[in-house]
């Protein structure tokens, strides 16, 4: 019999791929409101949506299915908080800088910025905290990661292996119908400091190649700090950057095809969605891969082939210039990462780590229940819902009015 999984939240697709992949896990996705990039740039498919940005209308719906699954599933902290409140045993998966800089840290900073990126206060920390304490279990991937993780949970799990949609991401897809003048790359993804945007401007001036670049405009916006950073590089784009408006993520294998090569992040060092898929779409990727991270693949550890291995403006504009130069070399470089993608990022091998974790979570747990008091559970969520109405209904709504728009925020803000 299938365990029966309650996915709350979902980002990159990955627990859409699961769902999609898994024989023996029933995965039921209900995801957040989605507006904007995020609504573009993640493949529609078979999940629900809360249809209310009120915290306590979402765990009110939780509670009323929650007798029908066997464990919890949650990516970003707005699941685990969901989950946390409708007293359920969740595990939470983590990807990015949902771990380098939880809201639980005080003055949580990123390497490349001055400020913190977080602006919690002394309840909110405290309430994240608990939330991620009483996770059944928080996986996460790659070294870097993992690092972080088992900072704050020594049990924290380490699954290297993150799927790519192959259905939707392979060499058979018809190329996008574009003019090409010259050689040319494709850059999607999210453009700012957190990908070494300005790294890649310093190379770029380097280069000795003629070539163009299709960019998506799309930018990190979390802070202030980073807008400006933003705006400063703007007014210093290189010639050969052009930027495209959003493309929905189901287009983007079209891109892939089109373009002659892909240029990836520059900065953090390790495989993202951009270089997974693009390798699985039969294109070479240029990305930096950092020397000392290693990946776990069946009681192997096994190095990314992935170029430049410096950050080095002027190594990043070398291997630039080395793939649009030779052929050669192109197609030796993406045979090595295809070979590696193709170990870290089959979604059937993927799916079974996690049909083997979630059996041996159960077996443990038994439940989708948190063995928690119902009284604690239900003070924490009267003052949960205290805070929503008294605080965050004035606070946030201003910033919801410009995303939304009031007629669509006065529909979820129920």
């Amino acid at each position: 019999m299938n365990l029966r999984i309650l996915a709350i939240g979902d980002l990159g697709n990955n627990i859409l791929i699961l769902k999609k992949f898994s024989k023996n896990l029933d995965i039921h996705l209900i995801d957040f409101p989605r507006k904007g990039v995020s609504k573009i740039t993640y493949v529609s498919s078979e999940q629900e949506f809360f249809n209310s940005l009120k915290i306590s209308q979402q765990v009110k719906y939780i509670n009323k299915i929650k007798k029908n699954f066997d464990l919890c599933m949650v990516m970003s902290w707005a699941g685990a908080r969901v989950a946390y409140l409708a007293g359920l045993n969740y595990v939470m998966y983590f990807t990015g800088n949902d771990i380098r800089t939880p809201p639980f840290e005080k003055n949580a900073k990123e390497p490349y910025l001055k400020k913190s990126v977080n602006n919690f206060n002394w309840f909110e920390r405290k309430f994240y905290r608990i939330v991620f304490n009483n996770a059944l279990a928080c996986v996460t991937q790659n070294q870097i990661f993992h690092n972080h993780l088992i900072k704050y949970r020594r049990d924290g799990i380490r699954m290297d292996r993150i799927p790519v949609y192959t259905t939707i991401f392979h060499e058979n897809v018809k190329p996008a119908e574009l003019v090409k003048k010259k050689f040319t790359f494709f850059s999607p993804q999210r453009n700012g400091p957190e990908k070494g945007m300005e790294l890649l401007w310093k190379a770029l001036k380097l280069c000795k190649q003629d070539f163009e670049i299709i960019m998506i405009d799309w930018f990190d916006d979390r802070t202030e700090e980073e807008k400006i950073i933003i705006k400063n590089l703007l007014e210093k784009k290189p010639n050969q950057v052009k930027f495209i408006s959003l493309i929905k993520r189901e287009d983007m294998p079209r891109y892939y095809r089109f373009a002659d090569a892909v240029l990836g992040q520059m900065r953090g060092g390790f495989t993202s969605g951009v270089e997974r898929e693009a390798v699985f779409c039969h294109r070479v990727v240029i990305s930096y891969s950092d020397p000392d991270i290693k990946y776990h693949l069946d009681g192997k550890i096994v190095e990314s082939p992935y170029q430049p291995k410096s950050k080095d403006p002027k190594k990043i504009a070398e291997i630039i210039d080395k793939v649009v130069e030779s052929e050669k070399f192109r197609q030796q470089l993406w045979k090595d990462e295809f070979e590696f993608m193709n170990k870290l990022s089959d979604p059937n091998e993927c799916v079974k780590e996690w049909e083997k974790l979630f059996r041996d979570l159960f077996e443990k747990s038994h439940t989708i229940y948190r063995n928690t008091s119902k009284i604690k559970l239900k003070i924490i969520n009267i003052f949960s819902n205290l805070m929503e109405s008294l605080v965050y209904s004035q606070t946030m709504k201003k910033k919801n009015i410009e995303g939304w728009g009031e007629d669509e925020y006065r529909r979820l803000w129920k």
